[in-house]
């Protein structure tokens, strides 16, 4: 419990204190799309195939901090500092350099307790590498259809 929530106070402090791209509007955005997706990918892949879980198989009120205050500051922190005005390369290059971040950081979540808080039943960790390129783009791409809607917007 110790390394979640550490990790929920420093992932929160650096997403908001470095933040210079995010208007609030889109900071909720994200926020709600990120723990929706996460919610709906955990209830299958936790709770229905045990792939993954949070300190204990069970559903408990242990794992909702890692819900809905873990993943979205990472989020935010990834598309403010996204190079959206670089090239091609650098794009995939940074895409790449944040799969081996969160890559690495999920071993470490899974050191024994207090520290880890992330378990692994069928799923491996290089699933993950495959995977979160993916997540990635999906919140990338989310982000850039509310910055249409906003400039659609008549102010």
């Amino acid at each position: 419990m110790i390394g979640l929530i550490f990790a929920v106070i420093l992932f929160n402090l650096i997403a908001f204190m470095t933040n210079k791209r995010m208007n609030k509007n889109q900071i909720v955005h994200i926020w709600v799309f990120t723990v929706a997706l996460q919610v709906l990918t955990d209830t299958y892949i936790d709770g229905k195939y045990h792939g993954y879980w949070y300190f204990d198989k069970a559903i408990d009120i242990k794992s909702i901090p890692a819900l809905i205050l873990l993943i979205p500051p990472v989020n935010i922190m990834f598309l403010n500092w996204y190079p959206f005005e670089r090239t091609l390369y650098k794009r995939l290059l940074y895409i790449i350099y944040w799969v081996i971040a969160i890559t690495l950081y999920e071993a470490v979540t899974m050191l024994p307790e207090p520290w880890g808080y992330f378990n692994h039943g069928w799923w491996k960790l290089w699933y993950s590498a495959i995977v979160n390129p993916l997540l990635l783009l999906i919140v990338l791409f989310y982000y850039k259809w509310i910055l249409k809607i906003e400039e659609s917007v008549p102010k």
